[in-house]
């Protein structure tokens, strides 16, 4: 496959200004006042993307991802390495980024054109369906200061999609706006893919690296920590997420709390027979703890098939070890092996503790269904 994007040991610094002062007769005076620290927001990252390749890069705010992607973008240059590109590239960086707020979108349309090199004959062209992906016809001759951030972003994505590129690049937008436009979103990146495009997309939700990427990428304080498959990655970027959280319990004791194994059934199961799973919970604490339990279910190919509510299900840890049972009645699943991540969140939906693929069920039917679940539906003629 033909490289198109390839990163070579980029690092970027950055210098933050402590205590400077501020008006022109201060620094005359002081000249020296005030102290520079030099800060680094990547340290020699290099990967590489080819054709048709989907990669999403993870990582927890201030850990350089959108500094990787304005640099890959040519919005920042490198302060030391190499980043070298094949194929034009569509970029839809953070919210507010791009537009110029006091043009209309019509304008702002206009503008992005021009910026790609493309002719305004070209931009004719594709104006009509670039207005009608957004759905924002009615507000296209307004000012986007105007604009909401959903429809900020509709224009943006509309633009970004239908500009004809070979890389496109997606930086943790697809979580702004209605459920049904991020559906649309999704669909066109989908076609992208089966058209043999390139995308970079930076994300916070787990769903969509594993629906849509190939590969994943996690990023920690500057530094690339993984670089594989996905279930690896994301592994790997939770256990990192939780490696410094530390839990204060209800009487302000400081509370680790990890989990150290799961118990499923062994072999194969029937649906309707059910099943019993056991995971053992360590509180490093002086005192109980009361928090609630996860569990997400995935097909082998990163399907997500059932979360449980992260406020549903209570659990009151002791200090030590913790076993938790979970009874499903039944599984209405269809032939086929199971990831399960399990967790505990606190009462505000902070993960706690996470276990990326701690166990795997295998389940067995006999029907002649296809898909993923059972409905059990009873037909009649009425």
């Amino acid at each position: 496959m033909t490289i198109v994007i390839d990163v070579e040991e980029v690092s970027k610094q950055f210098k933050i200004h402590h205590e400077r002062s501020q008006s022109l007769k201060e620094r005359l005076l002081h000249p020296k006042s005030g102290s520079t620290e030099v800060f680094d927001a990547l340290q020699d990252i290099s990967f590489r993307v080819s054709t048709n390749e989907t990669v999403g890069i993870l990582g927890h705010n201030g850990s350089g991802k959108s500094t990787l992607l304005k640099c890959i973008c040519g919005v920042l240059q490198p302060t030391s390495g190499e980043i070298r590109l094949r194929g034009n590239l569509a970029a839809l960086l953070e919210l507010g980024a791009g537009f110029q707020t006091e043009l209309s979108g019509r304008d702002n349309v206009y503008l992005y054109g021009a910026m790609l090199g493309l002719s305004k004959r070209h931009v004719d062209a594709i104006f009509d369906d670039i207005v009608a992906f957004s759905e924002i016809e009615h507000f296209i001759d307004t000012q986007v200061k105007f604009y909401s951030s959903g429809m900020y972003v509709r224009l943006a994505f509309a633009v970004a999609v239908n500009v004809d590129p070979d890389i496109l690049v997606v930086d943790e937008v697809l979580a702004v706006g209605d459920e049904r436009f991020q559906a649309k979103c999704v669909d066109k990146i989908r076609t992208f893919q089966e058209e043999g495009r390139s995308i970079l997309l930076v994300t916070h939700q787990a769903d969509q690296v594993r629906a849509l990427c190939d590969r994943a990428i996690v990023l920690d304080g500057g530094l690339m920590i993984a670089n594989g498959p996905v279930q690896d990655s994301l592994r790997i970027f939770r256990e990192h997420l939780l490696e410094d959280a530390v839990f204060h319990d209800r009487i302000g004791h400081q509370a680790d709390v990890a989990i150290d194994s799961i118990t499923t059934p062994s072999g194969s199961f029937d649906v309707r027979s059910g099943a019993g799973i056991h995971f053992d919970v360590n509180v490093s604490s002086q005192s109980a703890y009361s928090g609630n339990f996860m569990m997400e279910i995935f097909t082998r190919g990163g399907l997500l098939v059932s979360r449980s509510d992260a406020h549903a299900s209570p659990v009151n840890l002791k200090p030590g070890l913790n076993r938790i049972g979970i009874d499903l009645p039944q599984i209405p699943l269809l032939d086929g092996v199971y990831d399960l991540n399990v967790g505990v969140v606190d009462h505000h939906g902070t993960v706690i503790a996470w276990k990326e693929q701690a166990a795997s069920i295998q389940v067995t039917y006999n029907g002649r269904e296809g898909g993923i679940v059972e409905l059990g539906a009873s037909i009649r003629q009425l």
